[in-house]
């Protein structure tokens, strides 16, 4: 089985709350259910009761005592480098010319309106 599932499902049994698991895991929401459905799609059985409040199923009982021991097993979570923001812009080729008050550029045609 996948650590990263099995972190997944872990967090979803402590909370029991899939919103706040989430947020613990600094994941979206929509991953999480799809992690949770790939476990449960992996074990054959439905792990967590998803009809009222969020509540394990006796499968997901045995499965948890097991999926805490891997998880405390497992080599901590390598964190994911941050990214520099933005988009490169384009080169707006030799600069431009401080622009003189009262003379248009030369070869420029001026904007219609």
């Amino acid at each position: 089985m996948n650590i990263t599932l099995l972190r997944r499902f872990v967090a979803v049994a402590e909370e029991l709350h899939f919103p706040r698991a989430a947020q613990k895991l600094g994941i979206p929401l929509p991953s999480l259910y799809s992690s949770i459905d790939k476990l449960e799609e992996e074990v054959g059985q439905p792990l967590v009761a998803r009809e009222g409040e969020t509540r394990l199923t006796s499968v997901g009982l045995l499965l948890l005592p097991e999926a805490q021991r891997e998880v405390a097993a497992a080599p901590p979570e390598a964190k994911k480098p941050v990214k520099a923001g933005g988009k490169a812009k384009a080169s707006k080729g030799k600069g431009r010319a401080p622009v003189v008050k009262g003379q248009p550029k030369p070869y420029k045609k001026r904007q219609g309106r």
